[in-house]
């Protein structure tokens, strides 16, 4: 998930794009797909994943799975540069935030939900991202001086975190959570906002194109797990048909083709309503591990992501 780039530097991408050309989206292409089904594919996508991943590391380790998946998305991506006659990015500058970029926002977490989901269950890891939102929201006010809180916000903070210790079951003790495997996925949900944060500061002014910047950022991140890959892993002897198809959607779909979708949905009808796709992508993600895997689900669970997303949503409410 490109966010996996997510919402939030998709709007600043774009902005950066839109300052200089407006984008328009013919009238014959919205009546040819409603942006309303576009947006119901995205969260579907997005939403499988997790799914994707798990079903993956049964084959491949978690480098493998993350590299499979760049290397993936980033053909969708360098196919339709292509075809719109899109350039890379110029200038050292430019390509030096970029690799920060694409190491917050791609390769690390990414990598992080891949091993992650050794040990945890798809739903967990879903429910997990939706915090990014929550940790956006407590970076931005240290981070970014413009963001500043409201007791809305700030109480939506608070309701996020109580989700995440219901999903978890802080009452129990924690009991039958592992660890490990939570830490991983909460500290890759915390990399988005990261890169996020990043991205606002060192690439919002950029005068390219969010495409050329999306396809260099996931070329680098490829690049950097082709490197990684190699030394913590060694060369699969074979290759087991359905996690290699799963890796192949993770790539192509959740994060070459989604990226591109989330970028129309986002020129069409803003960025405020595009970023509700956070919202559907852990429903998603738990009805697709419980159904398709078998997952175990107890009531704190499907509870605790809605205090989540509640949550998460109050973090995103602003001053009129």
């Amino acid at each position: 998930m490109c966010y996996e780039v997510r919402s939030p530097i998709v709007a600043v991408m774009t902005t950066a794009v839109t300052t200089r050309t407006p984008v328009r989206t013919p009238a014959r292409s919205r009546r040819r797909l409603d942006w309303r089904l576009r947006f119901a594919a995205l969260s579907l996508v997005w939403g499988f994943s997790f799914l994707l991943i798990k079903v993956g590391t049964e084959g491949y380790a978690p480098f493998q799975v993350t590299l499979g998946r760049l290397l993936f998305g980033t053909a969708v991506l360098a196919a339709v540069m292509v075809v719109k006659r899109e350039r890379l990015p110029r200038g050292a500058h430019t390509w030096g935030h970029l690799t920060v970029a694409a190491l917050l926002l791609n390769a690390l977490p990414f990598s992080l939900f891949a091993y992650a989901e050794l040990t945890i269950p798809s739903t967990l890891a879903g429910i997990c991202n939706a915090t990014s939102p929550l940790w956006g929201m407590a970076l931005s006010l240290v981070a970014l001086s413009e963001d500043r809180p409201t007791r809305v916000r700030v109480a939506g903070l608070g309701l996020g975190f109580l989700g995440v210790l219901t999903v978890l079951g802080a009452w129990q003790g924690f009991n039958g959570v592992e660890p490990t495997g939570t830490a991983l996925a909460l500290l890759a949900s915390l990399s988005y906002p990261i890169g996020w944060i990043y991205v606002r500061r060192t690439l919002a002014s950029s005068g390219d194109s969010h495409l050329s910047l999306t396809g260099a950022q996931l070329l680098l991140a490829t690049l950097q797990l082709a490197v990684v890959t190699p030394l913590f892993t060694a060369a699969p002897d074979r290759f087991p048909l359905v996690p290699l198809l799963a890796v192949v959607a993770l790539g192509a779909l959740g994060t070459g083709l989604a990226v591109l979708v989330q970028y129309g949905l986002v020129a069409e009808v803003g960025p405020t309503t595009a970023q509700m796709v956070t919202y559907f992508i852990p429903v998603i993600a738990t009805a697709a591990g419980v159904a398709i895997l078998g997952e175990s689900l107890t009531w704190s669970t499907p509870v605790g992501a809605a205090i989540v997303l509640a949550g998460a949503a109050l973090t995103q409410v602003r001053r009129s």
